[in-house]
């Protein structure tokens, strides 16, 4: 869709599944299995899509998905149908690897970076050769020093060879990137990880990530066990909805398997509940 001078297209990596329960956390499965019901293995359909954005002239891909260096048992475990890849979703745009000019990975976690790299003849290399890679300097720290309690998140094959080549480019803070384009840290899930607002012409989009992963997560509440900071998530959670509610920013959505985007409005009790925007015929 347009959105004042720039152009933004869902980019999809396929789809996979994430147990339920680590998915709303606290939230008992009698209530999140009303919006998200789960298979035989307690898991939840969730898609991988990432967005692209074309704007001042370049080419600017959110997140890269899942990839295509997972084995079989990875995919069984999380019951990955890369269909269509993130390569043949941009292919349909007219875009191969070498036209994307900049990358910004919210977070380092494998389901949004899992396509920076590649296999090459043998090689890890990056998978978009002539763009630079946007983080948070504190995110590419932490998935370096990765603990007991996160390092399943994060693989390093999927940001090492991208520093070997020195195509990352590290931010402090929030950031505009270019013109009508900024990191803005958004955090909770991880210490550092950072959504993607999208400014033109008066009109703002505001790209999620894993702060509010599916519609069904925009109860304040409704808060993944995956997060880190679970009480931050809460209250970055709250600055967003109140500020895009306000000020009328379209939300764009990472994991929902139904809705892409849209716009939040409040019932009578000040609950936020979404109006859906189609932003891909």
């Amino acid at each position: 869709m347009k959105l004042g001078a720039f152009e933004i297209y869902p980019v999809s990596d396929g789809r996979f599944r994430l147990d339920g329960g680590a998915m709303f956390g606290v939230v008992p499965k009698v209530l999140w299995e009303k919006c998200c019901p789960s298979d035989e293995s307690n898991r939840i359909s969730l898609s991988l899509t990432a967005l692209l954005i074309r704007a001042n002239g370049k080419n600017i891909l959110v997140d890269t998905g899942l990839g295509p260096k997972e084995d079989e048992k990875f995919h069984r475990l999380f019951a990955v149908e890369r269909t269509p890849t993130i390569l043949e979703s941009l292919k349909r745009l007219g875009l191969g690897p070498e036209d994307i000019h900049l990358v910004i990975n919210t977070h380092l976690h494998f389901d949004h970076a899992g396509g920076n790299t590649m296999q090459e003849n043998g090689s890890l290399v990056p998978t978009f050769p002539n763009a630079k890679y946007f983080i948070q300097h504190g995110e590419f720290e932490d998935a370096a020093r990765a603990n007991e309690r996160t390092k399943a998140s994060y693989r390093r094959d999927n940001f090492t060879p991208i520093a070997q080549v020195n195509q990352w480019e590290f931010v402090h803070g929030d950031t505009e990137l270019l013109p009508g384009i900024t990191a803005v840290v958004t955090a909770g899930h991880t210490r550092c990880h950072q959504s993607v607002k999208i400014e033109s012409e008066g009109r703002t989009a505001f790209f999620l990530g894993d702060l509010i992963p599916t519609v069904s997560h925009l109860p304040l509440p409704y808060i993944m066990g995956y997060d880190l900071l679970p009480i931050q998530t809460l209250e970055t959670k709250r600055w967003v909805l109140d500020r895009a509610f306000e000020e009328q920013w379209l939300l764009l959505f990472e994991h929902d398997p139904l809705v892409q985007a849209g716009h939040v409005r409040k019932d009578q009790e000040g609950k936020y509940f979404l109006r859906e925007v189609a932003i891909w015929q």
